[in-house]
């Protein structure tokens, strides 16, 4: 099931997210986040009338997508970064693209024109999932991110939702 992210959610998407942040250079946050610095991401998205969905199995948040401002100037307002983490035991089995399915169909609804996902690279499961939604590699910055005494480059795909 995917709805939307409430209160109670925070905790598992900490969980979550706090793997990819230890353990790969796939997110450049470098320390933990707590179930509340989670919450508050939340809420911000959603006051910006933007969505953050959640994938919920057996009762347990396993997966979430969600999406932010692109830019704060005003021309960019139709156009948003997404963003989507799974939890490891649900890799490859289709979820991203679920979870995608309903942020992007929510996002059109929405308004939203441009839809941009940034994938530190390499990440061929990442970059087979963009592609999979039908985005196009827009971008490749070279050495921007150094985390674990590395650089890494970043790429960014995107899909117009209102060709």
């Amino acid at each position: 099931m995917i709805r939307d992210a409430v209160k109670g959610d925070s905790e598992a998407i900490a969980h979550i997210y706090n793997h990819y942040i230890e353990n790969t250079a796939i997110s450049f946050e470098e320390k933990p986040v707590s179930g509340p610095d989670i919450q508050g991401r939340i809420e911000n998205v959603q006051l910006a009338g933007l969505p953050w969905v959640v994938a919920v199995e057996d009762g347990a948040v396993v997966g979430y997508a969600y999406a932010t401002k692109w830019k704060e100037r005003s021309a960019y307002r139709f156009s948003v970064e997404v963003s989507v983490y799974l939890s490891n035991q649900k890799q490859g089995k289709g979820l991203g693209a679920k979870l995608y399915e309903t942020l992007f169909s929510t996002l059109k609804e929405g308004g939203i024109h441009a839809v941009m996902g940034g994938i530190t690279l390499p990440n061929a499961a990442s970059v087979a999932l963009h592609e999979k939604m039908g985005m196009k590699k827009a971008a490749h910055f070279e050495k921007v991110g150094f985390k674990f005494d590395q650089w890494h480059d970043v790429g960014y795909w995107q899909l117009n939702l209102n060709a």
